[in-house]
């Protein structure tokens, strides 16, 4: 017969801190919880990876999209270039009857008429003739009536203050 020996002091303490027997815990639960725990990352990490490519795919989309619309602009830009240059605006400016403007007047700071204003006339053909051919229509001297301001109120000038 084999008898525990009696333990003092600070082992007897120690000693109380272990369980006596042979009485094990229930393995049962801590593998269930195990196992809970191992098949809950996988399926988080499955819904992860899943979100993640559900999102990369609508970043391809869009991306796709900016790209066609990117083209659509620049098309649409290219158009409005071409329907803005100098020579389109002539051309529909004379299909709508318009021809080019008299020789302009300016008013100044202090309310005098600068330059002598002309009207304009439809028998200039070019709107701006080429550089080796000068100008040889001089518009008509403009009456002395026309030169003085007119009374009431004048509209705004357009030019840069100072000149």
């Amino acid at each position: 017969m084999s008898r525990k020996p009696e333990l003092k002091g600070r082992a007897a303490r120690l000693a109380q801190l272990f369980p006596t027997g042979r009485a094990q815990a229930a393995r049962t639960p801590f593998v269930l919880l195990v196992v809970l725990l191992l098949g809950g990352g996988l399926i988080g990490l499955l819904v992860l990876n899943s979100a993640l490519s559900e999102g990369a795919f609508q970043l391809d989309d869009l991306q796709r999209e900016t790209k066609n619309l990117t083209d659509e602009e620049q098309a649409l830009q290219r158009d409005i270039d071409a329907h803005s240059a100098p020579d389109a605006l002539q051309r529909r400016a004379r299909e709508l009857g318009m021809v080019p403007g008299g020789d302009p007047a300016f008013l100044g700071p202090d309310g005098k008429v600068k330059g002598v204003p002309g009207p304009a006339s439809a028998a200039r053909a070019p709107l701006a003739p080429a550089p080796e051919a000068p100008v040889t229509g001089a518009a008509p001297p403009a009456a002395p009536e026309a030169a003085s301001p007119a009374p009431g109120p004048t509209p705004a000038s357009s030019s840069t203050p100072g000149r």
